[in-house]
């Protein structure tokens, strides 16, 4: 890691473990639990997704991570009133803002930062006005980018679904698209994070792209823990970030 650089961190989105839960509407497996593994493993923040259908956090869940958790909470968060409502009750550190579709499995894609425009817009303001640092999560796409600027975001979370889905030299071309909006972001004086369908392999070219500061990785640490444990996945997957910052 060069004298001008800043070290790159990871982020750990444990919703699959409220998933796991949710599916006998139980108190097992903990979430809490999970992030305090996380956190033992390297994990520099948790990220955590308050759908408004609550298939898997729930609000009690956010409340409890905020007061117990060491790492920073990243609060993924659609921008309907209720969400904000809560959100700007528990002043996460961090606050990431998604489209959010009933029927989707995962999210699909980024923000449209041109609709809803001043709904987008009053919720980023409220949230900053929480001191909450807010990132956009965008496709990597220019003028996604130039509007976060203009929306006065702290950060964009660059989509890298499109990325971990391609193959061959449309993969080379996605990674092309993510590598220039990074330039951009930053140029423009925004922090850059990256995630969605990451994982201990295709990591490694986007660990090449010295504008991306942090990774938000969730279903493939997950994946891991079920035969590893979560510090242990982890701290894997910490690793492979750490030897690039060195």
């Amino acid at each position: 890691m060069t004298a001008s650089s800043s070290p790159k961190k990871l982020g750990v989105n444990i919703d699959h473990v409220a998933t796991l839960r949710q599916a006998r509407l139980a108190e097992e497996p903990s979430v809490l639990e999970a992030a305090l593994d996380a956190e033992q493993g390297g994990a520099d923040s948790i990220t955590v997704h308050l759908r408004e259908d609550r298939r898997h956090i729930q609000d009690a869940d956010v409340f409890e991570l905020i007061e117990k958790i060491y790492v920073p909470l990243n609060l993924e968060m659609s921008i309907s009133p209720e969400i904000l409502k809560i959100a700007l009750k528990a002043c996460p550190e961090k606050a990431c803002l998604v489209p959010e579709k009933r029927q989707e499995l995962t999210t699909e894609g980024g923000l449209n930062l041109f609709s809803k425009r001043k709904q987008l817009a009053d919720t980023v303001e409220a949230l900053s006005g929480k001191e909450v640092q807010v990132s956009l999560f965008i496709d990597p796409i220019e003028k996604q980018v130039r509007e976060a600027a203009r929306l006065g975001a702290y950060a964009i979370e660059i989509h890298t679904g499109s990325y971990a889905n391609a193959r061959g030299a449309q993969k080379e071309k996605e990674l092309l698209r993510i590598r220039k909006a990074a330039q951009l972001g930053k140029e423009l004086g925004l922090k850059i994070h990256a995630g969605h369908g990451l994982n201990y392999e295709n990591i490694f070219p986007l660990l090449e792209i010295p504008e991306i500061l942090e990774f938000n990785i969730g279903h493939s640490i997950i994946s891991r823990a079920m035969f590893v444990g979560i510090a242990r996945a982890v701290q894997e997957m910490k690793k492979i970030i750490q030897a690039k910052n060195n």
